[in-house]
């Protein structure tokens, strides 16, 4: 019984052995048409040559390994892509911010100008008339103006 299975598994790696040799054997050799053929068994023309063949197996622990190196590596490419494009939001709301707040300064100063420049000052009321501010009315609305300016301009 032992020297079957001895016997048999001399016969598989005989087989393996001679399957590997032949599977490294390739010929390659031109016809009379200039044509280049390649084959795995000689075929006795005169210009045939025989190529080594060598290989090695793949290794999976490090094919995993990269693997592995590419999907973090795709992680990391897609994370700062989100943060870059965050960034560009958030520069893009700071500049509409800062263009607001121009505006804005622009519009008390212009408010403030008038302000001092006119005598009179007055404020439509609900029913579309004009009411004239009192000199204590037109400082209030001339310090609210210098405030305006003061926050939107600094």
């Amino acid at each position: 019984m032992k020297s079957k299975q001895i016997a048999l598994l001399c016969a598989v790696m005989a087989m393996t052995v001679a399957s590997g040799a032949m599977a490294n054997e390739i010929y390659k050799w031109t016809d009379e048409n200039g044509i280049v053929h390649y084959g795995d068994r000689p075929s006795g023309a005169s210009t045939e040559e025989r190529l080594a063949m060598t290989f090695t197996r793949t290794d999976n622990a490090a094919v995993q390994q990269r693997v592995k190196a590419r999907v973090e590596a795709t992680a990391a490419r897609q994370e700062a892509q989100s943060a870059a494009a965050e960034a560009a939001q958030k520069a893009a709301e700071e500049e509409t911010m800062a263009a607001e707040r121009a505006q804005r300064c622009d519009k008390a100063r212009a408010r403030l100008e008038t302000y001092l420049q006119s005598q009179r000052l007055y404020r439509t009321d609900d029913n579309g008339e004009r009411v004239y501010l009192d000199d204590a009315d037109r400082e209030k609305a001339r310090q609210k103006a210098e405030e305006q300016i003061t926050e939107y301009c600094s």
